[in-house]
């Protein structure tokens, strides 16, 4: 790659007449980026891990002065001749550029942005699509499935190396063996690049009250991406529940009241309240 002086040095030569041939453009007031040479609306790069791949970026400056711009990259690893550009009034820059593939990276496709900002804030981006080389492996799992009340919580992991748009089928079936719910496979509002996880929820608001429910999930995706997983949920009324408390606890105050009323008849009687329960619980 040439150095930041040379290549700015070439880049000053640009005259009036290029403007014309420049590519669809992300402008920010007086001036703009776009993918040098051609129609290009954004960067394509493909190559294996590890590799370094280049490109060129185009800065328009239709102004009559000068225009600044410092350049930087996000989700991809880019590094440009020169990251500050200073562009002559109506004149094309171009800035070579390079994208590194990241050694251990998984195959599939990563987004990346090129960004373009001047002195006065204004932003202008190019999207740049890196595609790792590899074979395409397509892996799904479902985890920590739980119910919480009217919601069954759950963990999608993207365990391949493609995007996946998973779809998700939803079961219940209660003690007695009898349908509760049976949801249908439909797609989520989601994607999940590789090697990502999302936390999601599938509302039940018709939840039984009382019964013993094996809830079930299954997800798929393209590629032949699938899993199950499930969990057992109790659902007990809150009344049931004060009741067996507020039963147990009427239990233990007449046995109380019992014991004393023994110990009035037999004052001798050395034992304490304490083991008296104890005896009278066995």
């Amino acid at each position: 790659m040439p150095s930041a002086q040379s290549a700015l040095r070439v880049l000053g030569l640009a005259v009036p007449a290029l403007l014309a041939a420049a590519a669809p453009a992300a402008a920010a007031g007086s001036w703009s980026v776009a993918p040098s040479g051609g129609g290009r609306p954004s960067f394509y790069a493909e190559g294996a891990p590890g590799s370094v791949l280049q490109d060129t970026l185009s800065v328009t400056n239709r102004a009559g002065h000068p225009v600044t711009v410092r350049l930087s990259g996000t989700g991809v690893r880019v590094a440009f001749a020169a990251p500050d550009v200073r562009v002559p009034a109506r004149t094309r820059a171009d800035v070579p550029f390079t994208v590194t593939v990241p050694a251990a990276a998984a195959p599939g496709d990563r987004p990346g942005t090129l960004v373009a900002e001047d002195a006065d804030g204004r932003t202008a981006t190019v999207r740049v699509r890196l595609r790792v080389g590899g074979p395409a492996l397509t892996a799904l799992t479902v985890e920590h499935v739980a119910v919480h009340g009217d919601r069954i919580g759950y963990e999608l992991v993207n365990r391949g190396t493609t995007v996946l748009v998973p779809r998700l089928a939803v079961h219940a079936e209660g003690v007695l063996g009898r349908d509760l719910l049976d949801r249908a496979p439909r797609t989520l509002p989601v994607r999940l690049a590789p090697g990502s996880r999302t936390r999601l929820s599938e509302p039940w608001p018709g939840h039984p009250a009382l019964d013993a429910v094996d809830v079930r999930l299954t997800a798929t995706a393209a590629g032949g991406a699938h899993d199950t997983a499930g969990t057992r949920a109790r659902f007990v009324p809150r009344g049931a529940v004060a009741g067996v408390a507020g039963a147990s606890a009427a239990a233990v105050a007449v046995t109380a009241l019992r014991l004393r009323a023994r110990r009035r008849e037999r004052p001798g009687e050395p034992l304490s309240e304490e083991a008296e329960l104890t005896g009278a619980a066995r």
